[in-house]
């Protein structure tokens, strides 16, 4: 329990990368690892391998990182519906992990790595994850969290979009950058093709 202690105020201590704004060319490869990793997270989750709470935690969990309007509420909605408590969402949402169980805190704190270094995990933490919880529930974990970076990387100019119509613009954000991304949203087909070649080759999922 103290070395996840110590793990939370270090991920506490990191500048807030996720925050900022993905381009065009990083939503593109968040779909990619999406595409290639979303099929574990529905694997895990039918061979119940990975909990619906379990996986809203982390979705959760990235979705206050990238501080997504529109994913904070559709999985908060999602994780009332799977037994979550509102009080428990609040907290997460707010950064705060207190009521995560601990069997679960690695991954959650692990999602919050991967969104703080905006899909670019240290080698040491992903080989972590994998001898906590065994290769097939890590590999959900792992395109869980990308399954939720990809709503999250074209979710924030939508959400950006319905505030502006409504006077309270996301100060992040610009006209120009909302419609960048909406049109950028075209190659998500692109990447799936290049997903799809790549597990052909075999290539390394992260």
């Amino acid at each position: 329990m103290e070395i996840l202690e110590n793990n939370q105020h270090s991920c506490k201590a990191q500048v807030k990368l996720g925050k900022k704004l993905y381009s065009v060319k990083e939503a593109y490869w968040i779909s990619y690892q999406c595409m290639r990793t979303m099929k574990y997270m529905y694997r895990t989750k039918k061979n119940k391998e990975l909990s619906p709470k379990f996986i809203e935690r982390i979705m959760l969990k990235v979705t206050e990182v990238n501080e997504c309007d529109i994913c904070s509420y559709a999985h908060a909605k999602m994780a009332l519906e799977k037994g979550m408590s509102n009080e428990e969402i609040q907290k997460l949402l707010a950064g705060i992990m207190e009521d995560v169980p601990e069997d679960e805190l690695t991954a959650v704190l692990f999602a919050q790595h991967y969104a703080d270094t905006r899909g670019h995990p240290t080698k040491e933490s992903w080989k972590r994850l994998i001898e906590i919880y065994g290769l097939s529930r890590a590999k959900g974990i792992l395109g869980s969290i990308r399954t939720i970076m990809m709503g999250n990387a074209y979710g924030i100019p939508i959400s950006s979009s319905f505030n502006r119509l409504k006077g309270k613009p996301d100060k992040r954000s610009s006209f120009r950058y909302e419609i960048s991304m909406l049109l950028g949203a075209v190659l998500i087909p692109i990447s799936l093709i290049h997903a799809l070649i790549s597990d052909l080759l075999r290539k390394p999922i992260i």
